[in-house]
């Protein structure tokens, strides 16, 4: 804990900054500057790309290598079970579903933001399932340059250790799959780093974007409202004029919730969807707690995700209490909401591990510290690369994880 600790704290911070607020952004350095005409700028955001590129390499490799005797799925079909076929069918149909859908309420669980892109993608790439995998692919390179420049703004140096700590996340094989999170941190992550450099309304601006991919969006416009109440280069450095442009993100989330009511007579569609089909309604965190614990004890095939659940739970939760030692508000105000809405808000857990993803402070410390003491980063690998490996491997071949 202490290594993670020393990893988020502030480096080099100038003497006028206070504890409350994160440091002002690095001045860039003349080699970067040197080279910032050209596309995509930096050697950092080079080497960013290259992890991104080799990593899908790599995964794919182990698509290949998983399937004999487990799946003879198409390989499009193995990046796009469940909530892809949901997010097609929404694009393709509507939320009334394909006809004859019996399952077809549920739709309204899902944001409008991935169908309303793949519906403007069909005109160009007409399958529809290569269209998802493909916006996942172009936003997971978004996703890792943004983190690297992200971990850079902290300390120069980290941005590499950062992204190979992402890529390597034991639930990194949704950003293979035709799945949400990578479009989301495509926007989530510029959103904070924009905010960082003091760029309030782009950053307000993608961080709507994001709201109208998923629920999340508002976790993360309130960290960004606690980041301008603490940041040097927010209210103390402009004042109440750009603070409206923080209400922006709630405005997709509102829009959404009217048009439900114009559908169903129901503002809160979506969350009675989540109740009614994957258990998503409110009990105490102990309930929640004992009820994956019994369930990773009784449904055998789902024991290693059940506990691998749990396992992100505390992982979240320790977490925000580093985060409330380091006096990181923003990062506390956009972790809090996640570990209520995942922890308590559920009958029991489900998909916190793949919404680790989205925790991107974590992969800052570990990028961070890594880039210091290699041995942790060695340690971090030991126990996430295998763990992403096995995962990628069952995923594809029509095992549920995270």
């Amino acid at each position: 804990m202490t290594e993670i600790e020393q990893a988020v704290a502030t480096p080099q911070a100038t003497p006028q900054a206070t504890p409350q607020a994160d440091p002002p952004h690095t001045a860039p350095n003349p080699q970067d500057a040197a080279t910032r005409g050209r596309w995509p700028g930096s050697k950092a955001d080079r080497t960013a790309l290259l992890i991104w590129f080799f990593w899908h390499v790599a995964t794919y490799i182990y698509m290949v290598l998983a399937a004999p005797g487990r799946t003879e799925a198409p390989f499009l079909d193995r990046l796009t079970p469940w909530d892809s076929d949901n997010f097609i069918a929404i694009a393709q149909f509507g939320y009334d579903g394909s006809p004859g859908m019996p399952d077809a309420p549920k739709l309204t669980a899902f944001f409008p933001g991935m169908p309303l892109l793949l519906r403007y993608l069909h005109v160009i790439i007409t399958d529809w399932s290569l269209a998802i995998v493909l916006v996942s692919l172009v936003a997971s390179a978004v996703v890792a340059v943004a983190l690297s420049r992200l971990s850079e703004s902290f300390r120069e140096g980290t941005g590499t250790w950062t992204v190979l700590a992402f890529f390597l996340s034991p639930f990194a094989v949704f950003m293979l799959a035709g799945y949400s999170e990578a479009l989301f941190l495509a926007l989530a992550i510029p959103a904070w780093l924009l905010a960082r450099r003091g760029r309030w309304e782009a950053a307000a601006v993608c961080a709507a974007l994001a709201s109208s991919v998923r629920i999340s969006g508002l976790f993360l416009a309130a960290g960004l409202a606690v980041q301008f109440l603490v940041a040097e280069n927010g209210l103390r450095a402009t004042g109440w004029r750009k603070a409206a442009w923080l209400a922006l993100p709630g405005v997709p989330v509102l829009a959404y919730m009217a048009y439900l009511h114009s559908r169903t007579g129901d503002w809160l569609a979506w969350k009675h969807a989540e109740a009614e089909y994957w258990g998503r309604y409110a009990v105490s965190p102990k309930e929640a707690f004992l009820n994956t614990w019994h369930r990773s004890l009784e449904v055998g095939v789902l024991q290693t995700s059940y506990r691998e659940e749990m396992i992100a739970g505390a992982v979240l939760v320790g977490l925000i209490l580093l985060e409330l030692a380091r006096r990181r508000w923003g990062n506390v105000a956009y972790l809090a909401p996640q570990a209520v809405a995942l922890l308590a808000m559920s009958s029991f857990y489900m998909s916190v591990g793949r919404a680790s993803l989205l925790w991107w402070p974590l992969y800052l410390a570990v990028g961070i510290t890594g880039a210091r003491r290699p041995w942790v980063f060695m340690a971090y690998l030991a126990i996430a690369a295998p763990v992403m490996a096995i995962n990628v491997g069952n995923f594809t071949t029509g095992a549920w994880v995270g």
